[in-house]
């Protein structure tokens, strides 16, 4: 079942420890897209300028990601970050940023992408998440990822987003200051009040807690000894868990029924039953904290590439055997 994402597409600088490595392929999207297509085809969406090398375009394709919503700005330079991480590989520091193409970026999806079932919201403003929103509206699981600097810049924006989505994934530090709360119990309760249906909060090498209706539980980070690069760990955990929930869905036979209106009024948790039973959510969890643990095992996709689903899933054995007791 096809798996929509608009968000950033990058080209990375990152300093660690013992490493650094110049220009090299990042961006929300990007690692979520790859990740997910290991389990589901991807429809992308973001901007990128003239600088734009075509075989990081090549690559996504070779993992059959449809890129025809990848937009070329004339004249514009693709975003770019560079970051340096701490020597214990969980802090980093942000020592330049230049949102060049997407600082005007607008979201407009090919028509064949607005009938996805499954939309995912990577980070990013507000502003264009609600576009993108207003364009789909077949999506009936819609996810979205945010971060400290839209909480404090376009909050009212997020807020509005938060009523309309079914899903929200942020970190440990964002939930603490979207909700003013250093218990992320407390936090993580508080936001699902504000409109998700289920909220996911990460916390790296310790795993992520899941809030929902019914349940809440944690899932712990499958013990890797070798951290590379721990940039784009996140958007690959948000990527394999989508991609599972498509792929259960798909196998399901789930059919889609779209939205009535661009608010998104008929859209209700409650249509999507059969594949998002707490057994397939528990699931979809910890497929996307395996395939985060091969990401940062290497630079930018350079670990993603080496692998395949086998080696997901006999990952996927291990964890469950560490699981047990």
């Amino acid at each position: 079942m096809p798996l929509c994402v608009v968000g950033s597409v990058a080209l990375d600088s990152v300093e660690t420890p013992t490493e650094t490595r110049e220009n090299i392929l990042g961006g929300s999207a990007v690692y979520f897209s790859y990740a997910a297509s290991f389990f589901t085809s991807v429809r992308l969406t973001a901007a990128v300028g003239e600088d734009w090398p075509p075989e990081h375009t090549e690559l996504l394709e070779s993992r059959g990601i449809d890129t025809s919503g990848l937009q070329v700005v004339e004249g514009g330079k693709t975003f770019r970050w560079r970051g340096k991480y701490k020597k214990d590989m969980n802090d980093r520091e942000t020592l330049d940023l230049q949102l060049n193409v997407l600082a005007d970026f607008e979201p407009v999806l090919p028509e064949e992408y607005r009938q996805c079932s499954f939309l995912f919201l990577a980070n990013g403003s507000p502003i264009h998440q609600l576009k993108t929103l207003d364009q789909c509206e077949c999506a009936k699981l819609v996810v979205a990822d945010t971060m400290d600097f839209y909480i404090r810049s376009e909050r009212e924006r997020l807020m509005t987003l938060l009523k309309r989505i079914d899903g929200l994934v942020l970190n440990d530090g964002e939930a603490r200051l979207l909700t003013d709360d250093e218990n992320l119990v407390r936090a993580g309760r508080a936001i699902m009040k504000m409109g998700p249906k289920f909220v996911v909060i990460k916390k790296g090498e310790h795993g992520a807690i899941f809030f929902g209706e019914d349940e809440t539980y944690v899932l712990p980070a499958f013990p890797t000894p070798d951290v590379v690069d721990p940039t784009g760990a996140g958007d690959s955990f948000a990527g394999g868990m989508m991609g599972y929930l498509a792929e259960a869905a798909a196998k399901k036979g789930t059919v889609p029924v779209c939205r009535d209106g661009p608010e998104g009024a008929a859209h209700k948790w409650g249509s999507f039953p059969s594949s998002l039973d707490p057994k397939t959510l528990k699931e979809a969890l910890a497929y996307g904290t395996l395939t985060a643990s091969f990401t940062v095992e290497g630079f930018s996709l350079d670990r993603l590439q080496e692998i395949d689903r086998n080696q997901i899933e006999r990952r996927m054995d291990e964890y469950r055997k560490m699981l047990s007791f």
